[in-house]
């Protein structure tokens, strides 16, 4: 079923960049552009928050859960807006740093180069790790909060608080692109420039790869329970289950509508809805688990919007934030006008 964006859209805005990340923390969203603007807005409403500037271009944003800061990752450094008196304070003033992600509301991990450094909420550095042996291209938190685990050169590697090297390396040759880790830190995945996935249980550091792939793998992402892991990588997008022993010996979901995948995000929750945007300026919406393995799938539900899709992300269990690249933001309320039979 397709919809168009005017039948069931919340709120609608417009920024003057090109949106290369989405980030939902409290009442707020924030979209970052190519060169260097971040636009703030409330996710309620849309009313605009605030306009953020800094050198370079932005890489990457990520509100905190309460929304209180906002790191934003750039290719000259990095920056923490705090949202209680508006001020925009710079962390680091040079150098490419590419990803920042929050472990609650009181820490930030940032990739920079290859290094890794965590501050506090306030901005006050926590502990630094590294050099990593080469430059860091994606992170997340693992452990509950206790580890980080990048994404580099030649492998995966885990850091521990004020411990400067690895604790831990899964090694694979290449060159790593995005990391992402099950919810129940059973499984460390990558995205690579080799065209692969390549994936490890992490309490015996058992490998898997998922290789062939038409382009390399950019997109990476578990749902909240981590059963299922999606990624891009060609015109299909692929969904992994690592229910019971994994996906060893399996056939993933094959999800058939677009022709250039630019973004993925799962449904906050239990929901099992994936969502993806695409270069084909659309919009589609999936329930991988209503799906056969190996055979391809058609979306729930299918938006077009008015240009290329660059990102998109779900600000709760019904509504979904998108972003193309003539600035447009539109908020989609995707209860309505759902398909026959859809949950």
């Amino acid at each position: 079923m397709t919809t168009t964006i005017a039948e069931s859209t919340i709120w609608q805005a417009t920024v003057d960049d090109v949106p290369v990340a989405l980030t939902v923390g409290g009442r707020l969203v924030a979209v970052a552009g190519a060169e260097g603007s971040c636009a703030v807005f409330d996710a309620t409403t849309g009313e605009h928050v605030t306009s953020l500037a800094v050198d370079g271009g932005l890489l990457d944003a990520a509100l905190s859960p309460d929304g209180a800061h906002l790191a934003l990752t750039s290719t000259a450094g990095y920056h923490v807006w705090h949202a209680r008196d508006t001020r925009l304070q710079t962390l680091r003033a040079h150098g490419w740093s590419a990803r920042a992600r929050w472990a609650g509301n009181d820490r930030v991990a940032v990739a920079a180069g290859r290094q890794i450094t965590v501050h506090a909420a306030d901005g006050a550095l926590l502990w630094q790790a590294g050099p990593a042996p080469s430059t860091i291209t994606d992170l997340t938190w693992v452990r509950q909060g206790r580890e980080i685990a990048v994404s580099a050169y030649n492998g995966v590697y885990r850091y521990a608080r004020h411990r400067t090297d690895p604790v831990s390396h899964l090694p694979y040759p290449g060159s790593h692109l995005v990391i992402a880790a099950s919810a129940n830190d059973r499984w460390i995945c990558t995205g690579n420039q080799d065209r692969s996935v390549h994936i490890w249980r992490t309490r015996d550091a058992k490998e898997l790869e998922m290789a062939g792939y038409p382009d390399k793998v950019t997109g990476l992402i578990f749902d909240d329970t981590g059963r299922w892991l999606a990624n891009n990588g060609a015109p299909d997008i692929t969904v992994w289950d690592f229910a019971g022993k994994g996906p060893a010996g399996t056939s993933p979901r094959m999800l058939r509508h677009h022709d250039a995948v630019t973004g993925l995000a799962w449904q906050p929750g239990t929901g099992a809805t994936l969502a993806s945007c695409a270069r084909d300026a659309t919009v589609a919406l999936w329930q991988p688990s209503t799906g056969a393995p190996g055979k391809p799938m058609k979306p729930a539900q299918r938006y077009d919007l008015d240009a290329p899709a660059t990102a998109v992300t779900w600000l709760d269990q019904r509504r979904l934030l998108t972003a193309t690249r003539t600035g447009t933001l539109s908020v989609i309320d995707t209860a309505a006008a759902r398909p026959k039979g859809a949950e």
